[in-house]
């Protein structure tokens, strides 16, 4: 598990392309055979990647890092399938997932298992501590009910799907959804918004390898821009916002932890405020 230290407005001003993507772009969490974790002190949050090969399940580990019996002893966790497709065991009981669909794993599950299809499945994993169990749920991205946002001449035409939320599957802080860019529409969130009770990361995929994502974090009058690639993350804490603009359509996993579980708790930035 890798671990990053919570960051400052003051400290990004500061820093350098090299340094803006150490500390805020996940770029490795997708390993043939491998899962891999990152903890990050925004939120206590962990991020992860499970990519197991057909006829070889991968386990999920119980880093030292978080001193506990079993991974989600204090904890809850949603896992989107952003390629492929496969199926998750959580003790004992198997879940089908389909492309993009979400599986919730409350407080207390011991046991998970990562299982890929006739190819090799990529599993993203959200992880925030937990004062409550919820039981384990999925949420079909061909079932849930989507809001149409955006417009054709201002690039942003979406769909965006909420999983993990008040209204649906309940959680005891996360609040988890899929967003999909229609064709020829490169903008995400935009107008961009912080949220200074909570973190939240961004997942991007279904990018093509050659594409990328421009993400602009930071303060509203004192952003800087991350270059992001096919199945990459970006953390952003809760001063920052989180926007971007793609070469291509792409979607991307929104997931949130931290105060409260509000979605519609925003502070809206209008883009003449931008810097």
């Amino acid at each position: 598990m890798e671990v990053r230290h919570h960051t400052n407005p003051a400290q990004l001003r500061g820093f350098d392309t090299a340094q803006l993507r150490e500390n805020y772009l996940v770029e490795d969490l997708f390993r043939t055979g491998e899962v891999r974790t990152v903890l990050t002190h925004a939120d206590r949050v962990v991020l992860g990647g499970a990519a197991p090969v057909p006829g070889q399940p991968l386990t999920l580990p119980n880093p030292d890092q978080l001193r506990s019996t079993s991974f989600l002893e204090r904890r809850e966790m949603a896992v989107v399938v952003v390629s492929g497709a496969g199926s998750v065991v959580v003790d004992g009981d198997k879940h089908e997932l389909g492309h993009r669909d979400c599986l919730y794993i409350g407080r207390g599950a011991v046991d998970v298992q990562f299982h890929a299809g006739d190819s090799e499945t990529h599993f993203y994993l959200f992880s925030a501590t937990s004062h409550a169990s919820y039981p384990t749920a999925v949420a079909r991205f061909d079932e849930v009910e989507f809001a149409e946002l955006g417009e054709q001449s201002t690039a942003n035409v979406r769909e965006l799907r909420k999983y993990i939320h008040a209204d649906g599957i309940r959680s005891s802080q996360i609040v988890v959804g899929v967003t999909k860019l229609a064709d020829g529409s490169v903008w995400n969130t935009m107008p961009p918004h912080t949220h200074d009770r909570r973190t939240e990361c961004y997942l991007y995929f279904d990018l093509p390898a050659e594409h990328r994502v421009v993400h602009l974090c930071g303060e509203p009058q004192e952003t800087r821009d991350i270059i992001v690639a096919n199945e990459q993350a970006v953390v952003s804490p809760s001063w920052s916002i989180h926007s971007g603009a793609g070469t291509h359509s792409y979607a991307f996993v929104w997931a949130m932890a931290g105060e409260n579980q509000a979605f519609t708790d925003m502070d809206q930035v209008a883009v003449t405020e931008l810097r």
